[in-house]
């Protein structure tokens, strides 16, 4: 069973650079097949897609923050990242990491929203980022 935990961010100001951490167990990040995203809630707001890391380390963004958002991971730690830059109190959000076995997600363009949680297998219980100004 895969299970995920996500990192306590602190705080954050605007202008400054979010840093996440998803501890995956149960399987490894490079496992064939698994697709390992960064999702996100703002307040009374739907799911919204941020990007993914592959097994084979490709990635993939959402066309509307690609511009900020990078994910890495650390096979070693079993672990995958989001670095978001130069955030505003508008990405105050609850920050979900989850896994999807098979493919990766598809975001036509703009702002890739998330229909429904069971799209994806696993989810950590998020972490709550506010940004401030």
């Amino acid at each position: 069973q895969v299970q995920l935990q996500e990192s306590d961010p602190g705080l954050v100001k605007s202008s400054q650079t979010l840093s996440l951490t998803c501890t995956v167990s149960g399987v490894s990040v490079t496992s064939e097949r698994y697709y390992w995203s960064w999702i996100r809630q703002s307040p009374g707001k739907g799911l919204e897609w941020i990007g993914y890391i592959a097994y084979d380390a490709r990635t993939d963004y959402s066309p509307a923050l690609k511009s900020r958002a990078t994910i890495s991971r650390d096979t070693v730690k079993n672990q995958f990242a989001l670095q978001l830059t130069s955030v505003t109190p508008e990405d105050t959000a609850v920050y979900y990491c989850a896994s999807k076995y098979g493919w990766g997600y598809y975001c036509p363009g703009g702002v890739c929203s998330v229909p429904s949680r069971s799209i994806f297998g696993s989810w950590g219980q998020g972490t709550q980022v506010t940004v401030s100004s």
